[in-house]
């Protein structure tokens, strides 16, 4: 997986949550606040670490991908992986995330050994989710944000997100992101959260950022 967001600069630079290329063209329609009246999910506490901000070294779960976050929802899931990356957990994240399916092999979600921060590949993962906590904290920030996503129509076992329809303390996660940014318009600015079912859970499988 790599991840790199360049802060205060109009350039942004994405990758696949843990592997492939994320597209970096197209346009988007600033949509503001969403003020519908649609179902939205709040992100629970993220649940294998002891503080905020801190990464345990151990996993509550043998199994792949195991946490103790919500992951019954694509909502849930994505609301749970912001929560986490606005936290400092960076292991927590890891382990919402994983691969869509692709021609060559089918979906997989992260294990606790790829997320495992002491080891050369873990250590990559868990730096790249920390570049985007700053990118994802609204001002002023909070110990604990209160993120909320709206349901969005499923397309199979894929749901995306867009950033219009996550808040974070009451602010959208596209203005979040926006106020974190120089050069860019509004209407330039287009961010997705995609996830995926994979093993009856759900994962945070790509994260779209788009200038255009």
């Amino acid at each position: 997986m790599s991840l790199t967001y360049r802060n205060k600069s109009a350039t942004w630079i994405a990758a696949g949550m843990l592997t492939g290329l994320v597209g970096l063209t197209g346009c988007s329609e600033e949509k503001g606040i969403a003020t519908d009246e649609r179902p939205t999910t709040t992100a629970s506490s993220v649940g294998s670490q002891g503080q905020k901000g801190e990464d345990s070294g151990d996993s509550s779960s043998s199994q792949p991908g195991a946490s103790a976050a919500d992951q019954s929802t694509a909502e849930a899931a994505v609301a749970e992986w912001v929560t986490a990356v606005i936290k400092g957990q960076s292991k927590d994240a890891c382990l919402l995330m994983g691969e869509a399916a692709s021609e060559s092999s089918p979906a997989q979600a992260a294990s606790p050994e790829r997320c495992d921060g002491t080891t050369p590949e873990g250590r990559e993962i868990v730096e790249n989710v920390e570049r985007f906590r700053e990118t994802f904290t609204p001002e002023p920030p909070t110990d604990d944000p209160k993120v909320q996503v709206s349901q969005v129509a499923a397309t199979g076992d894929t749901v995306v997100v867009p950033a219009e329809q996550i808040t974070v303390d009451g602010q959208t996660l596209h203005k979040i992101i926006l106020s974190h940014s120089t050069g860019v318009e509004a209407e330039q600015l287009d961010v997705n959260v995609e996830s995926t079912k994979i093993q009856d859970a759900w994962y945070v499988t790509n994260l779209d950022l788009n200038i255009g």
